[in-house]
């Protein structure tokens, strides 16, 4: 250990992360009344010793230390409160454990680990239990009462059974479990007799199975739902441990718990004997996956057991096919002859391929490099002579224990065993390496495993660029250039985070700079309009032609700046201008004129009365005003011929209104046809003549209105009257053809005889009279009309005529 430790661990809060994680100390912390200068000091190291973070500790009296599953460290306070800092000494947050354990205080904590994350567990000065199961998602829950408890239990501890955290306290002879609605109690199995009080109780890494000291010297083992004994041991210590924890590999039938005393170290399971070591320090144990780690102020240690491969192979006089392997591979080293007698003996077993296994797999147990090339050799040597052994535990496991020998490496000091490599995963070993800003060495695995880009190398250049940001003794300029120079267009990294991250550390320049390399602008903008940069973030919207975004910027823009300003930024920003009034013309009209008038924007005001006048009044009067406004606005922008027909319709609403008192029925808002055609529908034809005369109606256009109003009413008198007033100016086919409409060919025919030569045919054809339409089509000599009349000839009734068609259309064509 690299520690310089000058006091003894047992006069210090101790706190390990499993894992290999972290270690956590806290010196001197029993003295409560003393001078500024000797506060307790909190350290944090790596699990080789070395420092990486050391603060004095300034808040109220630690009760106890422990680590998240993130590698934070939890530090619980007397009044309740607890504390996060990150690996490097780093405050990241606090939370209360609630207002009764501040008035209470607290006597004790624990800090557990479920697979919803890491939980607290308090013991009040009340001698009541409050308990959270996930520290990110802070929930309290008070644990019931125990009855009869008017002081601290002996030993307590969490676990976790069937998704919900348990506590499990003793108190003289009886045990308690509570949940969160009841407290029980508990009996363990086959307990030994004469029992009055239990002084530790352990449970393993995993939550199945318990271990409880008595004050008798035993030690019960069993499961953790207290249903079945696994076996009891005597170990003659009636003396309380300082620690006791379990010791044990997962998928192992075996069972181990180690106890710790001040000098002596006891491993105890189902054999009658227990395993002792005598300890030269006071040491401390953390449990494990598969084992205990014993760290001392020199040491650090890891007692497990013995992986089954391992044990094939180096046990005394071993004859598994591992173990000869092994030995055929190093005689082939010295060239001797029994290299071939070891491999005969292995393959007339046919246990070549269990071998080569077994050595693979005793390789990744092992801690010393050399250890573990002479197994991967003996496995590759094994390989040589089979056919079809697949390679890929092979590659794997050097390749992992690459890895691994690069983290256990003193100045990098992650002890992590295979076993718990593998339940870690790659991607949580690569966060704790970002955790520990070992950043070249992260990118280094992701390459020789040559993990995708999103997950690996690019995730971690986002994380070094985040730490970049924080360096503040770096100019913005070279922060920002070296980041962009590092991560360049390196897919699947986000420069908006790292400006996020910039800002969130007070350098609002430098994240400015970062978000000039971010390519999206969705993404630009929103951290730009939260540094209140508004204008830039217009700019940028703008530029990316994200009509959506540009909308939210203006509306934060508009309630940020006052009217006049906003405004004024609008006036300097054309295609921001002209969006703002789309939205104004659904959503704010007010805003809209006032857009306008502050522009001198004539012609748009006069629309917007325009509109407004049929959108907002319903009073004719106000309309008109409105309308004089309008019109008004068109003559300011020299639009005559808008403001003329202003004028006109106002006009025409004053005449529909008199029309409507006059006559009754619904004139207001029809246009001046309709108004003309409801005129004449009414029987109103001089109304409806001086309304043409009054708005200059064309005369074509008159006579289409009134023939087809007379033609609806099926006036055929009066349309008969109409047509000899004078001259049609439209001709007379149109009668034919509405008096057809309206299926009436008998005044059609009226009208056919009438038609002139150019349209006979046409309105001959539309009253169905055939043989006169040939005979004029023939008299024209016109070969168009002719087969016009062809085209309407049916073979039954209209033979005759075709032939005749025929006929005159070869001596047209001759000619």
């Amino acid at each position: 250990m690299d520690w310089d430790l000058k006091e003894e661990l047992r006069d210090c809060l101790v706190a390990a992360a499993p894992y290999g994680g972290p270690i956590a100390l806290l010196r001197n912390p029993g003295r409560k009344e003393k001078p500024a200068s000797a506060r307790p000091v909190l350290e944090i190291y790596s699990a080789s010793g070395v420092p990486l973070a050391s603060l004095l500790w300034k808040s109220g009296p630690m009760v106890s230390l422990g680590w998240s599953a993130e590698e934070e460290l939890l530090c619980v306070q007397e009044d309740g409160v607890v504390l996060v800092y990150g690996l490097h000494g780093d405050f990241r947050r606090h939370f209360s454990m609630g207002n009764e354990v501040l008035q209470n205080r607290v006597l004790d904590a624990r800090i557990f680990h479920t697979e919803f994350g890491s939980g607290v567990a308090i013991l009040t000065g009340a001698h009541r239990f409050t308990l959270s199961a996930n520290v990110g998602d802070l929930k309290l829950r008070r644990m019931p009462e125990v009855p009869g408890l008017q002081s601290a239990p002996s030993c307590w501890t969490t676990m976790c059974q069937d998704r919900v955290a348990h506590i499990l306290l003793a108190v003289g002879p009886d045990l308690y479990l509570l949940d969160h609605a009841a407290c029980s109690a508990v009996t363990p199995p086959g307990l030994a007799p004469g029992v009055s009080s239990f002084l530790q109780m352990a449970v393993s890494f995993t939550y199945r199975h318990l271990a409880l000291f008595t004050d008798t010297g035993y030690i019960w083992m069993g499961t953790a739902s207290l249903k079945e004994k696994l076996c009891e041991f005597n170990c003659n210590i009636r003396a309380p441990p300082k620690q006791m924890v379990w010791c044990s590999r997962p998928r192992s039938k075996e069972r181990a718990v180690v106890v710790a005393w001040e000098r002596r170290l006891m491993v105890v399971g189902d054999a009658p004997e227990g395993i002792q070591f005598v300890l030269d320090e006071d040491s401390y144990l953390v449990p494990e996956l598969d084992g205990v780690r014993i760290f001392s102020r020199s040491t650090h240690e890891f007692l497990h057991e013995v992986p089954v491969a391992s044990e094939e192979i180096f046990k005394i006089a071993s004859m598994a096919p591992g173990a000869l392997l092994l030995e055929a591979q190093k005689e082939y080293e010295k060239e001797s002859q029994k290299a071939d007698e070891y491999l005969r003996e292995i393959q007339e077993l046919g246990q070549l391929p269990q071998a080569v296994q077994q050595c693979i797999e005793a390789a990744g147990h092992e801690h010393w490099p050399d250890m573990q090339k002479s197994l991967l050799r003996a496995a590759s040597f094994g390989k040589c002579f089979l056919d079809r052994f697949p390679p890929d535990s092979f590659v794997r496991m050097c390749q992992d224990l690459r890895v691994l020998n690069a983290i256990r490496d003193y100045h990098i000091g992650i002890p992590l065993t295979y076993s718990q490599y593998k339940q870690l995963t790659i991607q949580v070993l690569l966060d704790r390496l970002v955790l520990r800003r070992l950043y070249p060495l992260a990118i280094q695995i992701c390459e020789y495993l040559r993990l995708p880009e999103v997950q690996g190398v690019s995730r971690i250049l986002a994380h070094w660029a985040c730490y970049k940001v924080q360096q503040k003794d770096v100019s913005d300029e070279d922060v920002a250039r070296a980041i962009n120079q590092k991560l360049g267009d390196t897919p699947g990294v986000s420069y908006s985070d790292i400006a996020a991250r910039a800002y969130g550390c007070g350098r609002t320049e430098l994240a400015i700079k970062l978000l000039e390399y971010e390519p999206r602008s969705g993404e630009q903008v929103p951290l730009l309009l939260k540094m209140k940069r508004s204008k830039l973030a217009l700019s940028k919207a703008i530029e990316s032609g994200d009509t959506d975004l540009v909308f939210t910027v203006l509306l934060h823009l508009k309630n940020e700046l006052n009217r006049g300003d906003f405004f004024m930024t609008l006036r300097n920003q054309p295609m921001a201008l002209s969006l703002y009034r789309q939205f104004c013309k659904h959503q704010e009209l007010e805003t809209l004129k006032d857009l306008y008038n502050q522009d001198d924007n004539h012609q748009e005001l006069g629309s917007f009365h325009v509109r407004a006048s049929y959108a907002a009044e319903e009073r004719i009067e106000g309309r008109v005003a409105a309308l004089q406004t309008a019109a008004d606005a068109f003559y300011k922008a020299k639009n005559e011929f808008a403001a003329k027909a202003t004028e006109d319709q106002m006009r025409l609403l004053r005449l529909q209104r008199r029309l409507e008192d006059e006559l009754g029925g619904r004139f207001l808002d029809l246009s001046v046809h309709d108004t003309v055609t409801t005129l004449i529908l009414s029987g109103q034809n001089k109304r409806a003549e001086q309304l043409a005369r009054d708005f200059r109606i064309p005369d074509k256009r008159l006579w289409w209105l009134k023939l087809t109003a007379l033609a609806d009413l099926e006036d055929w008198e009066e349309l008969e009257k109409f047509s000899k007033s004078k001259k049609s100016p439209i001709g007379y086919l149109p009668f034919v053809e509405i008096c057809m409409k309206q299926h009436n060919k008998y005044e059609a025919k009226k009208y056919a005889s009438r038609v002139g030569p150019e349209q006979k045919v046409k309105a001959l054809l539309l009253v169905g009279d055939v043989a006169q339409a040939a005979d004029v089509a023939i008299e024209h000599r016109n070969e168009a009309e002719m087969s016009l009349v062809l085209s309407h000839c049916t073979g039954a009734t209209d033979g005759a005529t075709a032939d005749k068609i025929q006929r005159a259309r070869a001596q047209v064509q001759k000619k």
